[in-house]
């Protein structure tokens, strides 16, 4: 009831720039917790996890979107100014994006994305061992991986990270911008691109890079050129909510005893996959781990270390070599200690989730309301480059793909998840600057031989 509120409310306000950001997390909390209750086994989590533990699990979601609703108003001012109608709603009901100058600014940004493009896929190529096929065709042999780096860190490690997310940022850009640029040249290099650069995700294990790089492209055709009213546009999306499901499935079903691309090739059963089940939606589930351990004494919070250990995470650690490792305390707690030291000590690392993030840092009470403050404070980091982009068109990649991203930061808040982002806010950054200049400097030039 609580979180269906709250969403009606989020959804009242979508015309002011907070509204579906705020709506893609409380999206995000239905799917991680609540359908985690609906989807998985809920009695064998009553027998082995407990009552008393879940309840707590229950009061801190509530407290969670409690203070959500409330925060997020009042992150949307501090970060994007005074009312201003939402520019994704204003494309959704009158099509902005179809002036001139616009799609001129469109057409200019997508040349500079090619270069950068460009440049890094001949750095991948020469990584790869100039394995052509394997790179952009993977489904036709292997899956070439010219990022491949030690999962502590170290040498040139940070810097293939860098590159990789990169990658990611601009393989989601150049989706989006095949959907809403309408200058034919520049949506046919943007179809070229994206036919080369998403076969490498399609086919990768990792199902966060699978959304990030083909959902915000999907999402900006179905509402920014798929013609129809909203159910029609509903039924495009459950379309592609089925198909990505299935796809999921079979890479589950397929993923620890042989590449994807290989299953691929051998034929899929849709039977097979589409009876798989989907693992890793269980972050009530781990919320209600956490309390049970906080409970019998067995875990304490950490007081903010693990959200400072995500905060310097870009800090490369051949510059820091001590540098905090991520969740090691936790997955310790969950019984996989005893990896090797080069791999933390643990055999594996298990997420928290949004909610148990807050929870193992700030702890019962004061960790829900944490996690939704950050939360907030994404949400007016969107609605700024909402609100932003009719001045500044290539804004509206950053925030198609942040609210992808959203998604994402259901099994953690973690900047892992939005390096993409950061790093694509940095190059549209760096190209508005340029722009900038380039349109001052003619004008200094006139007013210099005015004065003369």
């Amino acid at each position: 009831m609580l979180i269906a509120a709250s969403g009606v409310y989020a959804w009242s306000n979508r015309r002011d720039a907070w509204g579906i950001p705020a709506c893609a997390v409380l999206l995000t909390v239905s799917a991680w917790y609540v359908g985690d209750v609906l989807y998985n086994d809920f009695a064998e989590y009553r027998s082995k996890i407990g009552d008393v533990a879940i309840e707590s699990a229950w009061w801190q979601v509530c407290s969670f979107l409690i203070a959500f609703i409330l925060l997020a108003p009042v992150m949307n001012r501090q970060f994007a100014g005074k009312y201003r109608p939402s520019q994704a709603v204003m494309i959704l009901e009158r099509r902005p994006l179809d002036d001139p100058a616009v799609q001129a600014k469109l057409d200019t940004f997508a040349k500079s994305m090619l270069v950068v493009w460009l440049l890094l896929m001949a750095i991948a190529v020469v990584r790869v061992k100039f394995n052509v096929i394997g790179l952009f065709a993977p489904y036709l042999t292997y899956r070439a991986d010219p990022w491949t780096r030690n999962r502590m860190g170290g040498g040139i490690d940070s810097i293939l990270a860098l590159a990789g997310y990169f990658q990611i940022f601009l393989t989601a850009g150049f989706g989006v911008i095949f959907a809403i640029a309408r200058n034919p040249k520049t949506r046919r290099v943007a179809l070229i691109v994206c036919c080369l650069s998403m076969p490498y995700y399609i086919f990768d294990r990792t199902r966060n890079s699978m959304l990030a790089t083909i959902v915000p492209g999907f999402s900006a055709w179905v509402f920014g050129r798929v013609k129809g009213n909203l159910p029609v546009k509903m039924a495009y999306i459950a379309g592609g909510l089925v198909m990505t499901s299935l796809w999921f499935s079979f890479v589950l079903a397929n993923r620890t005893n042989r590449s994807i691309s290989g299953a691929f090739a051998s034929g899929v059963s849709v039977r097979e996959t589409a009876t798989t089940r989907h693992l890793g939606l269980n972050m009530f589930e781990e919320l209600s781990w956490i309390n049970r351990f906080i409970q019998n004494g067995t875990y304490d919070a950490n007081w903010g270390t693990r959200y400072f250990a995500e905060a310097v995470n870009p800090i490369p650690r051949i510059i820091w070599p001590g540098k905090p490792m991520i969740g090691i305390d936790y997955a310790i707690a969950r019984g996989q200690g005893g990896g090797s030291a080069a791999s933390a000590g643990v055999f594996a690392t298990i997420s928290t989730g949004m909610i148990g993030q807050g929870v193992v840092n700030f702890g019962p009470w004061l960790g829900p309301i944490a996690a939704a403050f950050l939360m907030a404070i994404w949400v007016g980091v969107l609605a700024r480059h909402d609100r932003i982009s009719n001045e500044h068109p290539a804004r509206l990649l950053l925030y198609a793909l942040g609210l992808i991203l959203t998604f994402n930061m259901g099994r953690d808040i973690t900047l892992l998840s939005l390096y993409p982002f950061i790093f694509g806010w940095i190059v549209i950054a760096f190209w508005e600057r340029r722009e900038r200049k380039r349109k001052i400097e003619p004008s200094r030039i006139q007013t210099h031989q005015a004065n003369r």
